[in-house]
């Protein structure tokens, strides 16, 4: 796996993290790659808290057209995420069905 800084951050620090293999979807990883993901996303996101102050994050794959996927190699979004970086944060990665989104009372 390989992490590098994004030409289109969506956040400030936002590193997509890449398999070194030519694979698509997250179902053509090996066990020992879907681990060294989630390790470097874990180091990344202690990383990013320490140097950039992210106090959230939200973590994310866009697998298939059908789920927005418009670069043919997987990677996983790594989306630092900032105290007041938006109104109202509920829902979080819900919103991509923005219909749907939205799963909580008016309390």
């Amino acid at each position: 796996m390989v992490a590098f800084r994004n030409g289109f951050p969506a956040s400030p620090g936002q590193p997509p993290i890449v398999p070194r293999r030519h694979v698509t979807r997250l179902t053509d990883l090996e066990p020992d790659e879907l681990t060294d993901l989630w390790l470097l996303g874990t180091s990344l996101c202690r990383d990013l808290e320490r140097s950039l102050g992210a106090s959230a994050f939200n973590l994310g794959m866009n697998v298939g057209r059908a789920a927005g996927q418009t670069v043919d190699h997987l990677y996983l979004h790594v989306i630092p995420r900032y105290q007041g970086d938006v109104a109202d944060p509920r829902g979080g990665v819900r919103w991509v069905l923005p219909g749907r989104a939205r799963c909580w009372g008016d309390k």
